[in-house]
């Protein structure tokens, strides 16, 4: 079997495509899937850092999707033939305020997704939506489960609300924008990039704000009830100032650092909510799925790439050039 894996020998910034790595069988419990598509996250550049030079090789990825071609004894709601996706979140069925003591991700500690064939629980081979390709497909789990999670159950949006997403063109990004037009919002977002506001705008956005904008003066005709932030440092008090009174942030990243000041007497007299978010529970990820069934919404794809040429996939998202998902086809 084909895989990219991180480890100690594996080649330049420890990562490497390798044959012949020893396929996994199913237990009790589970199935094994013939990959069709693996999606690239960011947490896959992340890997490296957390991976102990005296762990054994893992195989990075979080989302895939595939076909089931062996089933463990004890299955009895999925059957090999089945298409389906990856729910990466291994641990965490009902949805909580929090994650359960001992929830991993998909693609570390345990081998992931960017090989020819993966085993899971059962429960986290969910069926493939038909009107996605594999391709599509691939990419929902991570970045879908966060959107779904911070719009719907820690932002509790609703139908006629404004929503404002800074740093528009990342996956979960799209991903937001296209489920709060969905449940009937009007969306806000930022880039600094021309083209990704013109972009998000095509995809149904009510208005982009340019970075180097007075957004508190260009938004003072809005009543935003719902921010979500990602993007951190940089944008975190500009959102906070675009944000109505009583209004609520929720923030699942900080790409641009961890540390922000901000004046608490504004903030309490401002009667505002701040929220943390991640990824979600199954329960959660079955609706969100549910939802992309429902109103039949297809994830943005930036580009496509062969398995075989994963690192110029990596190359590329490292960048953070692309606007949308970046799939890699094994088909």
């Amino acid at each position: 079997m084909k895989g990219f894996v991180h480890g100690n020998e594996a080649g330049q910034k420890g990562l490497s495509l390798k044959d012949h790595i020893v396929e996994s069988e199913p237990r009790k419990g589970e199935v094994k899937i013939k990959l069709k598509a693996a999606g690239l996250n960011h947490r896959d550049l992340f890997i490296p850092d957390r991976h102990d030079p005296k762990d054994p090789d893992v195989i990075l990825g979080s989302d895939g999707a595939g076909v089931v071609v062996a089933v463990g004894e004890g299955v009895d709601e999925i059957y090999e033939g089945d298409e389906v996706i990856i729910n990466p979140g291994l641990g965490w069925e009902k949805n909580s305020p929090v994650p359960p003591a001992g929830f991993q991700i998909v693609g570390f500690p345990g081998d992931g997704t960017f090989a020819e064939t993966i085993v899971v629980p059962a429960e986290n081979a969910v069926k493939k939506p038909e009107n996605l390709t594999f391709e599509e497909a691939s990419v929902i789990g991570l970045a879908g489960l966060t959107a779904y999670r911070s719009l719907f159950t820690r932002g509790q949006l609703r139908r006629g609300q404004t929503v404002f997403i800074p740093g528009i063109g990342g996956g979960v990004a799209t991903f937001l924008l296209k489920f709060a037009k969905a449940a009937g919002a009007r969306v806000i977002v930022s880039s600094r990039s021309e083209s990704k506001r013109k972009a998000a705008l095509r995809l149904g956005a009510d208005r982009a704000l340019a970075d180097e904008e007075d957004w508190t003066e260009a938004a003072e005709d809005e009543s935003i009830d719902l921010v979500i932030e990602s993007v951190g440092a940089a944008t975190f008090n500009r959102s906070l100032g675009v944000l109505k009174k009583g209004g609520t942030i929720v923030i699942f990243g900080s790409s641009t650092g961890d540390t922000i000041e901000f004046d608490l007497r504004s903030f309490f007299y401002g009667q505002y909510n701040l929220l943390g978010s991640t990824m979600g529970s199954a329960e959660e990820f079955l609706k969100m799925v549910s939802f992309v069934n429902e109103h039949s919404i297809k994830p943005i794809m930036d580009e496509v790439y062969s398995f075989d040429d994963i690192q110029k996939a990596f190359a590329h998202l490292s960048d953070s050039s692309q606007f949308g998902k970046i799939s890699l086809s094994m088909r």
